[in-house]
């Protein structure tokens, strides 16, 4: 069911009281789900420069301004991509409703990986695994390399390189294999 969430000046300003204002005549867009009030982000933006905050449905502020550099999601109901800033470098991680990181989101393509077939691969302790639409780990995170699911089926190492190939990074193995959406290694087709 969705709703149009028109000019929330009152809320925001109430909800970011603390915060820089956002412009008073903000018109934001979301759908709204039948998950309690406290599950769903709405993420409100400051200004053109990817400020941004998520407030629940009830207009608080849940994720302050400036807590993440970046945000790939406009809602949060089970889990959002964000870039964190945290450490070295700007990394995908996918964050809960509550704003904890959950884990971080594989890099692919100029951006956190695709969901395809279902999953999407993620990484954690340098290992990849696979997380499901809901971003619940369905596949723990134990390859060094994987490419996406197709047709039920991923292509996966134990032991693999990452080699330069002009701006990308090709994955080398000689010891492929395949696994099924439970992580079971199957037969190669």
């Amino acid at each position: 069911m969705k709703y149009l969430l028109i000019v929330l000046s009152c809320l925001l300003m109430l909800a970011c009281s603390n915060e820089p204002q956002p412009p008073q005549n903000t018109e934001v867009e979301a759908e709204i789900t039948d998950s309690p009030a406290q599950d769903t982000l709405f993420k409100i933006p400051l200004d053109a420069d990817d400020i941004f905050c998520f407030i629940d449905q009830k207009g608080d502020t849940v994720i302050p301004f400036g807590k993440y550099a970046l945000s790939f999601s406009d809602t949060i109901t089970t889990y959002g991509v964000v870039i964190s800033t945290s450490g070295e470098k700007d990394v995908p991680v996918a964050i809960n409703p509550k704003g904890e990181t959950l884990f971080e989101v594989y890099w692919f393509d100029n951006g956190p990986d695709y969901l395809e077939d279902g999953l999407f691969r993620i990484i954690k302790n340098g290992k990849i695994g696979f997380a499901d639409a809901t971003g619940k780990i369905v596949i723990e995170p134990q390859f060094a390399c994987a490419h996406p699911f197709s047709a039920g089926k991923a292509k996966v190492a134990l032991d693999c390189k990452l080699e330069q190939d002009g701006e990308y990074h090709v994955m080398k193995s000689d010891s492929w294999f395949f696994i099924d959406k439970s992580g079971q290694k199957i037969a190669r087709p």
